[in-house]
């Protein structure tokens, strides 16, 4: 009945908002300074490696991937809690540029 009374309005039930077209080069610095800020005080090889990850994407959607590494370097410095915190953080800059399904908060 409710899809029914939608479709009749010209309604889509659970209808995404669209994603945004290509994000400019000022759209991709923000979200890769956001991300490095993310990571600031971690000083590991490992967050060398993953700071130089960040400098080369070319899409939310890659630096959205790179979350997890993110993740791992923060609790390894800090805790998960701190992690989860800066991670979850990241999620309104990439709102627009990656799928709405995907920008799931760490619980």
């Amino acid at each position: 009945m409710i899809a029914t009374l939608a479709r009749m309005l010209g309604i889509q039930p659970n209808a995404q908002p669209p994603l945004r077209s290509a994000p400019s080069l000022k759209n991709l610095l923000a979200i890769r300074q956001a991300m490095l800020t993310c990571i600031g005080d971690c000083d590991t090889t490992a967050s060398s490696r993953l700071r130089h990850k960040i400098g080369h994407t070319q899409t939310p959607q890659e630096l959205w991937m790179l979350r997890n590494d993110a993740y791992q370097l923060i609790s390894q410095r800090h805790n998960q809690t701190v992690a989860a915190e800066r991670i979850n953080a990241l999620i309104e800059h990439f709102e627009g540029w990656v799928d709405p399904k995907q920008l799931v908060r760490i619980g």
